[in-house]
């Protein structure tokens, strides 16, 4: 199983309620549970298109360590049912602008309408000097409510699916 090594993960987050041109873009189906939740991080699996993952991170706010390891079908399908009560489903778009690659997803079942962009940076420093497009709502960075893990054992904040 190939480990990916542990990264910083440098990203802010925004609600959205109208994203531009997503019919255009690349997407994937995203299913994903968690098997541990706590306040050091999360461990989830992730089936995204082919591609089956075991993720851990460890933090919260803007920067986060995280390592991926690639999983076999017959791992994935023993961790995934320990994720009963624990998952959620969305559709991931990747947008390209201004040089930064948005991901914008559209949440599906119990959280839909719900949509949220993620936009990684690569260090704090572009983080915090980025001046967020007009399409981008209200920022979600660090609030607990809007972590997936969060969202995939309490549901969405309620009132709060729309940024505008």
């Amino acid at each position: 199983m190939p480990v990916y090594g542990v990264v910083m993960e440098v990203e802010r987050k925004f609600l959205i309620s109208a994203p531009p041109g997503l019919d255009a873009t690349e997407a994937d189906e995203i299913e994903q549970g968690y098997l541990a939740i706590g306040s050091e991080g999360e461990v989830r699996v992730r089936r995204r298109g082919d591609r089956l993952l075991l993720t851990a991170k460890r933090g919260s706010g803007l920067s986060r360590e995280e390592a991926e390891v690639e999983l076999d079908r017959e791992s994935f399908d023993e961790l995934w049912r320990l994720t009963e009560g624990r998952r959620l489903r969305k559709r991931r778009h990747v947008l390209q602008r201004d040089g930064l690659k948005f991901e914008v997803d559209v949440y599906r079942g119990d959280l839909e309408g719900l949509m949220v962009a993620e936009i990684e940076f690569p260090s704090e420093e572009e983080a915090n000097a980025f001046d967020p497009p007009g399409w981008l709502g209200d920022e979600v960075t660090g609030d607990h409510r809007y972590l997936n893990e969060t969202l995939a054992t309490t549901g969405a904040p309620a009132g709060r699916f729309r940024s505008h």
